[in-house]
């Protein structure tokens, strides 16, 4: 699947907002930790993806309750659902002026039963001709999402016959329902995290 972005006017996918906070003293600063020894744009977004994936535990994963939405947050706690990490991600890449976005899957259970939206980060490298997504949800037993930009390595490939898909359009901005699930949770016990997104239901 190629992803589409949703905003045809590029800068938007560089901008800094309330929750891809990417002008935050800490974004900016754990980006250029991050770039030292490199100028090549390729291998810090290899290194910002790994960061994010390896450096600050999926909240599940972890037991950790705290929620964070904005970017900041999540390189401060260190922590964050998936949602969480992908806004870390894009903010840090956008701090390096790496057009980046967020992309989303519909995910299920085994059998097909609950249904949840899962966030990804979408970048697009100087030079390229199409846009790349990545997953840096953190990998554990079963889970092997890399950095890889002509082959996808995601940490859930999906599985149409469950109803799964993959949502093409990659967003400058969270979609509404993903900000109001993290806002309105006191924490990951009792989150309630979108099942589709509304214009593609």
């Amino acid at each position: 699947m190629e992803p589409i972005p949703e905003n045809p006017d590029l800068s938007a996918y560089l901008a800094a907002d309330d929750v891809i906070d990417h002008h935050d003293p800490l974004v900016r600063e754990t980006a250029a930790l991050l770039a030292e020894g490199t100028a090549n744009p390729h291998e810090y977004a290899e290194m910002a993806f790994e960061y994010v994936r390896d450096a600050i535990p999926h909240s599940f994963d972890s037991g950790d309750p705290r929620i964070s939405w904005r970017a900041s947050d999540v390189l401060e706690q260190r922590n964050g659902i998936c949602y969480a990490k992908s806004h870390a991600l894009a903010a840090l890449l956008r701090a390096r002026g790496i057009p980046a976005g967020l992309c989303y899957q519909r995910l299920t259970q085994d059998d097909g039963s609950d249904p949840v939206l899962h966030g990804l980060t979408a970048l697009l490298l100087p030079g390229a001709s199409r846009w790349s997504r990545l997953d840096a949800r953190g990998n554990k037993p079963g889970v092997d999402a890399r950095f890889g930009l002509t082959t996808e390595r995601l940490a859930f490939p999906v599985r149409p016959e469950l109803g799964e898909r993959d949502y093409p359009l990659v967003y400058a901005a969270p979609p509404p329902p993903v900000v109001a699930c993290l806002r309105a949770a006191r924490s990951t016990t009792g989150i309630v995290l979108p099942t589709a997104l509304p214009e593609a239901r």
